[in-house]
């Protein structure tokens, strides 16, 4: 299993709770979905050559939620994950990249592993955005919730990861910890320390559920 994360204060926080556990590599790739899909195809390639292929791949760290569903502190694992601002702004609104006629701006997660997630940690499921700019404003968070009424929380890597998981046929997962509301930008509100702390439980929680579904159900 890879584990792909922005950051390594990210990384840190998963790698401490799946300290012990053999066939895990937890990475941090770098910010947005560029770099993360670079990174994440990068060390995909390098097991398959080296003939021990990952069976999942995670996108995991910290990031902002919509409210009132995913409160601060709290944990959420994608059902979708999301590319909300690729496409094209039009005098009618914003038109996703899928209806000008190329790629695809969602991946879904397998449905059974969300589900086994959500049970044992105790994380709210939705969508998951990918965005290139973090909101900032109540304007920009109601639009996006207009246009994804689904969406717990946003973030800048899931996107990626996803599409490089699905080059290499691999299932992807997305789990956020929440740091901080969508909306207004207020760094006194944001709480990365809690997030952190929240990533961490969460994957003591849900690593012998990684392992096992990684296991026995692909």
């Amino acid at each position: 299993m890879l584990v792909a994360t922005a950051v390594p204060v990210e990384r840190d926080a998963v790698a401490g709770a799946c300290a012990g556990v053999s066939g895990v590599e937890v990475i941090a790739g770098g910010v947005g979905p560029a770099l993360a899909a670079a990174c994440v195809a990068s060390a995909l390639t390098r097991a398959d050559l080296g003939g021990e292929p990952y069976g999942l791949v995670v996108s995991a760290g910290i990031g902002g939620g919509f409210q009132p569903g995913a409160p601060v502190g709290s944990l959420v694992v994608a059902d979708e994950v999301v590319a909300a601002d690729l496409g094209a702004e039009t005098a009618d609104g914003f038109v996703p990249v899928t209806e000008l006629g190329f790629g695809t701006v969602r991946h879904q997660p397998p449905a059974d592993l969300v589900r086994r997630v959500a049970e044992a940690t105790g994380a709210r499921t939705g969508a998951v955005l990918t965005v290139s700019t973090v909101t900032g404003t109540a304007v920009r968070a109601a639009a996006l919730r207009e246009r994804h009424p689904t969406a717990l929380a946003e973030a800048m890597e899931g996107f990626g990861v996803a599409e490089a998981a699905a080059a290499h046929g691999v299932p992807v997962l997305e789990i956020r910890a929440i740091s901080n509301p969508v909306g207004p930008r207020d760094r006194a509100a944001w709480r990365i320390a809690d997030a952190l702390a929240a990533l961490t439980e969460g994957f003591g929680k849900l690593t012998p559920v990684l392992e096992g579904w990684n296991r026995h159900d692909r």
